[in-house]
């Protein structure tokens, strides 16, 4: 006897009318429904409609008689999932305008068209609320993967919130994976060494001969802007160049950010003879408020930033960054979410930043020789 004949009869359906004797509303007849008038496990019931397993011969005729009476419609989005068989894939990014977001985007999309697999592309503006939602809205629409390109943020709540969204639906069969750092999420992660990567622009920007350093910052809750501040100051500091604080600007994580954040640095006075701004984006503004104000860069103060956007090296001067290869991380994000999920681990896939020198960066000025 199985556990499906073990169970409590309930009101059958009348063969000789076609009608249930007690049933559930037809306009809104589920999966539990059919189970429960048919007299077998929901996992019974299941496993027949949506042909993921053999069943006996007798409970596969019964369940699917029950469904036809109840003329139930099966969910083809919980069917998807649960087949893998849903060919849509939620990317969920900062702001796909900015340069840093497209390149790996584009990559993302080069793999899933190489899967035959459609991308649904999300901006949350840096929004830690937006992005929750956007989470939710992808587990409603039954997403075979969701993508979440960009800094995780050092909060709590938020972590919590993510955490509540992401676990259920990975439980379904849903997949995530991820670009940068998100410390609580236990997700195939691909992990540019942001770190690491400002660490070694420091070390190149000091063996230039610069001991005066300024820092534009994005918001320190952003794990990438927390990780590159982190390894440049540190950097400084082991080498005896500690980082001023009248000497760090915090603006918004954009070209308009960097305008800003450079502008006040101006108007503060007595500039330093090297600035890092610690995303491109932020740098190509910084080097135009620099030009605004008549700061030669770099015959005054070498400028630097961090990702190697393709337009940078196409400005005056050329932009000295940390290259990374965004296509490749955009691939390799994609690739892990279509690969079957390592047993009981994360898989974390760093990727390495190379310092790339050029125009914008020099010997400091004489005026800033100790």
């Amino acid at each position: 006897m199985t556990a499906d004949d073990s169970l409590p009869s309930d009101p059958v359906p009348d063969r000789a009318s076609g009608r249930a004797s007690r049933g559930p509303d037809r306009a809104h007849v589920t999966l539990q429904d059919v189970a429960k008038e048919a007299g077998v496990s929901l996992a019974t019931a299941s496993r027949v409609l949506n042909g993921t397993a053999q069943v006996r011969a007798d409970l596969r005729a019964r369940v699917l008689a029950t469904a036809g009476e109840l003329a139930y419609t099966p969910n083809a989005h919980a069917q998807a999932l649960a087949s893998s068989s849903s060919k849509a894939i939620g990317v969920i990014c900062h702001d796909v305008s900015d340069p840093y977001f497209a390149a790996i985007a584009r990559g993302v999309m080069r793999t899933a068209a190489d899967h035959e697999l459609l991308v649904m592309l999300a901006s949350t503006f840096r929004d830690p609320a937006r992005e929750i939602e956007y989470i939710a809205m992808l587990r409603a629409q039954r997403a075979r993967a969701i993508l979440l390109i960009g800094s995780g943020f050092e909060d709590r709540d938020w972590e919590r919130s993510m955490g509540a969204e992401l676990e259920p639906y990975q439980r379904a069969g849903g997949r995530v994976a991820v670009v940068s750092r998100h410390r609580s999420l236990r997700v195939d992660t691909v992990l540019p060494q942001n770190r690491e990567g400002a660490a070694a622009l420091a070390r190149a920007l000091l063996d230039l001969g610069h001991r005066d350093f300024g820092v534009l910052t994005g918001p320190r809750e952003l794990t990438t802007v927390s990780d590159r501040f982190a390894g440049f100051a540190d950097t400084l500091a082991d080498a005896g160049v500690p980082l001023r604080a009248d000497r760090v600007a915090e603006s918004g994580f954009t070209r308009d950010g960097g305008y800003a954040a450079a502008t006040e640095l101006i108007q503060r006075g007595d500039l330093p003879s090297c600035v890092f701004a610690v995303t491109d984006v932020m740098a190509i503004g910084a080097l135009a408020a620099f030009r605004d104000s008549g700061v030669d860069v770099p015959g005054e103060l070498s400028l630097a930033g961090f990702d190697d956007i393709p337009i940078v090296r196409d400005l005056t001067p050329p932009l000295t960054t940390v290259s990374l290869p965004l296509d490749l991380m955009g691939e390799r994000v994609m690739q892990l979410a279509v690969r079957e999920p390592a047993p009981k681990r994360s898989r974390v896939e760093r990727i390495e930043g190379k310092v790339v020198l050029r125009s914008s960066t020099a010997a400091p000025h004489p005026s800033h020789a100790k």
